[in-house]
Parts: structure tokens; C-alpha cells; sequence
């Protein structure tokens, strides 16, 4: 799959399941690209095109990426795996790089956005249960 089919699918991937449509906040970079929550607004995916020399790989030619967020473990098992870098531009403890160069298999793509975004949904309010006189 080639990266253009690859981050189309994706986009589409995310507008079916969430109905989330990319948004493109830099006039500067026109094919950067988030992905954001409906309800609270969080990113939960970024598309990049970056030289590879800043990615750490060998080359100056760019590289389309996807950073998600994942939860640290999980960064920390994928990363050292093909096509898994350090999150670009992003917080490399919450965030990883996913190379969209076919190195990683769709289906494997959409589990990590998945969990991406199950990761910044909004937090739940705890409930305080027992006096109805309480405060909240």
C-alpha cells in the first residue's frame, strides 16, 4: 500500500468510526494533519512528513508518519520494531512515531489509533454515593 492509500485509509478509517474530519492548522506544513476527539477537542493522531535524517534514519528524503498516543509500556515494547520511532515533534513518553511506509500492517495501524483514542477520551467524573445533602 503506498503512503498516500495508507494515511487516505486512515483518514477514512477515522471518519467512519468517529466521525472525525482532519483538521490542517499550519499553512506553513498543508499536508500536516490532526486528528481530534469530537467531545473534548484532544489530539489523538498527527500526521507528519519529516526528513528521515530527523527521524534518526539514514537520508534527507520525507517520510509521511503518524504519531499516536499510547500508553509508556506500550511505546516502550514497539519502539526498536520496524517502522516504530520516537514521536516526532511530540511528547516521546505519551506519543510514538508509526513510519508510513508500509513497514507496519494496516490492521496493526488502526489498533494503535484505536487505542489512541481511547486513551484521551475524557476522564470519568468519580460519583459520590450515600448523603443526598452532600456538596455534588
Amino acid at each position: 500500500m503506498t503512503k498516500d492509500l495508507q494515511r487516505e485509509a486512515i483518514l477514512r478509517y477515522a471518519q467512519e468510526k468517529w466521525g472525525t474530519e482532519p483538521e490542517y492548522p499550519w499553512a506553513k506544513y498543508p499536508n500536516y494533519a490532526i486528528l481530534r476527539r469530537n467531545d473534548n477537542r484532544k489530539w489523538y493522531a498527527v500526521f507528519l512528513e519529516v526528513p528521515k535524517d530527523k527521524l534518526g534514519l539514514s537520508g534527507k528524503e520525507l517520510v509521511d508518519i503518524l504519531d499516536v498516543k499510547l500508553d509508556q509500556r506500550l511505546i516502550g515494547s514497539l519502539l526498536g520494531s520496524r517502522g516504530y520511532l520516537p514521536a516526532y515533534h511530540m511528547n516521546k513518553s505519551s506519543w510514538i512515531g508509526l513510519l508510513l511506509d508500509g513497514s507496519i500492517p494496516p490492521e496493526e495501524i488502526a489498533q494503535l489509533v484505536e487505542l489512541s483514542f481511547e486513551l484521551t477520551a475524557p476522564k470519568k467524573r468519580r460519583s459520590f454515593r450515600g448523603d443526598s445533602d452532600a456538596l455534588f
